[in-house]
């Protein structure tokens, strides 16, 4: 049995709304959150036309094969980067006219992993194994409005289609929740000598993978409290009368204790070593992760949170490194300031 994926209604009435003008067919993401049991879209955005694809829309080819997945690929990396904690792109759709009706498949699977590979190349986190590796393709028919919706194994690359269920459902986000983090950051990465002939963006990945370890074995406390991963994250929450929980409040405060000092059967040995420079990031983050309130645990609140995290200080850096480069920038000690979420500064011996 295929996977099922509970859509928001107002996504089909966007899908609905497409209008190919002229074109063979309208490609886009689908966004959401995986659960064990089923999933759930709640987003849909179209990629946008590059401006000679526009300017050539009288004459278009007969077949998927103008599908620019490059272009494609980079609108998935981009939209990734806005999404907030807990939501990621869930798949792809098409919608093409009738006589492209059966020339889809091939096109849209490969589209599929091309997303894919780009959204997770510079994450500074990984999935787990138990988390679920299935990713959805949709074809809609612009003219018979038929649906055929599909999965594929994103481990498996050579895996088969297997058809999935996917069903509209009003009001979808209204009972969902919400967790807010603040986060002071101040990381100071040192920029070996060694390492000299690496980039600046490449160090600094470095300096943020030894980070985010740090933020993966935090503590995470929960409206003050300490809770077990695996209890429900509504535990003590008031019951209606038909026996369903209510949230008190559909938003959470969540506040992050990282390790100090090391524990006493952890030995460790002082390295020195000769700098030529030096990164530091420093300022707070706020973030925000939204859950689905069917059953929700309390490990997959303090994930969406951890993953936000990691999110916007990687994010964030990389824009930094693409203005850099951008403007060229010669001096030897920068500093910069981001969204008035962080000051980087970069200091070079």
């Amino acid at each position: 049995m295929g996977r099922t994926y509970i859509v928001e209604e107002t996504v089909g009435q966007y899908l609905s709304n497409i209008n190919l003008q002229g074109k063979a067919f309208v490609s886009g993401l689908l966004i959401g959150q995986c659960s064990s049991q089923k999933d759930y879209v709640i987003l849909a955005t179209r990629t946008p036309p590059k401006e000679e694809q526009s300017e050539n829309l009288k004459h278009p080819k007969a077949k998927l094969d103008n599908l620019d997945e490059e272009w494609a690929t980079e609108h998935a990396y981009q939209v990734s980067r806005m999404l907030p904690g807990g939501l990621l792109v869930l798949g792809v759709f098409i919608i093409t006219t009738l006589e492209l009706a059966n020339d889809f498949q091939n096109a849209l699977r490969r589209l599929m992993y091309a997303v894919e590979k780009s959204i997770n190349r510079k994450r500074l986190w990984n999935f787990t194994e138990e988390e679920v590796s299935e990713r959805v393709t949709l074809h809609i028919c612009a003219s018979t409005k038929k649906i055929f919706c599909r999965t594929y194994d994103m481990h498996d690359p050579k895996g088969s289609a297997r058809p999935a269920d996917w069903k509209y459902q009003s009001g979808l986000l209204s009972s969902w929740l919400s967790l807010e983090c603040t986060v002071h950051i101040n990381i100071h990465i040192p920029l070996s000598a060694t390492s000299v002939s690496y980039t600046l963006e490449k160090n600094t990945k470095n300096g943020l993978t030894r980070w985010a370890k740090e933020i993966e074995n935090g503590v995470y406390l929960i409206n003050g409290q300490v809770k077990d991963e695996d209890c429900d994250l509504l535990e003590g929450q008031k019951k209606s009368s038909r026996g369903n929980t209510q949230a008190t409040s559909h938003s959470f405060d969540v506040r992050v204790l990282t390790q100090l000092l090391l524990n006493s059967d952890h030995r460790s040995t002082a390295t020195v070593q000769i700098c030529s420079g030096s990164v530091n990031l420093k300022g707070t983050v706020k973030c925000r992760a939204y859950i689905h309130s069917s059953k929700p645990k309390v490990k997959d609140a303090v994930q969406a949170v951890k993953r936000d995290i990691l999110n916007t200080v990687a994010d964030r850096c990389e824009i930094l490194f693409e203005d850099l480069l951008l403007n060229e920038i010669p001096e030897k000690k920068v500093m910069m300031s981001l969204d008035l979420r962080f000051t980087f500064r970069y200091v070079h011996n």
